[in-house]
């Protein structure tokens, strides 16, 4: 009798059939973990993307606002930039009828609307009266 040395043909195949499987597992570990890598790099990125558009989109918006504020002063100032005198009144008759009267309701009137100022209305009030 022949002594067997060895695992044998069965043995040997087992054998192999295990390293076989460790070293497919290895490998799909190894994918995996490339793979996750690979998937945190795209989410960093994309991050980093949204992260610099809604730089932008602020800088954006406070340009926006900047303007809105600069229109809203302008506006602001021409609302309190004096108005233009009104036309000059016309000079009184000699003799003070009836046309004087209608004249200082005139120059009342004005003052009421806001289209003379208190001084206007009295320095054009003295002239009228003079």
């Amino acid at each position: 009798m022949v002594g067997r040395r060895g695992p044998g043909l069965v043995g040997t195949m087992a054998t192999a059939a295990v390293i076989g499987g460790s070293a497919a597992a290895a490998g799909h570990a190894v994918d995996r973990r490339m793979a996750g890598k690979d998937q945190a790099k795209q989410q960093e990125a994309q991050a980093e993307q949204a992260a610099l558009q809604s730089q932008v989109d602020m800088e954006e918006m406070q340009a926006q606002m900047a303007a809105m504020q600069a229109q809203q002063a302008q506006m602001a100032m021409q609302a309190q930039q004096p108005q233009p005198a009104p036309a000059p009144v016309a000079a009184p008759p000699a003799a003070g009828g009836p046309d004087l009267m209608a004249q200082l309701q005139q120059l009342a009137q004005l003052k009421e609307a806001g289209a003379l100022t208190d001084e206007e209305y009295t320095t054009a009030k003295a002239k009228l009266l003079a």
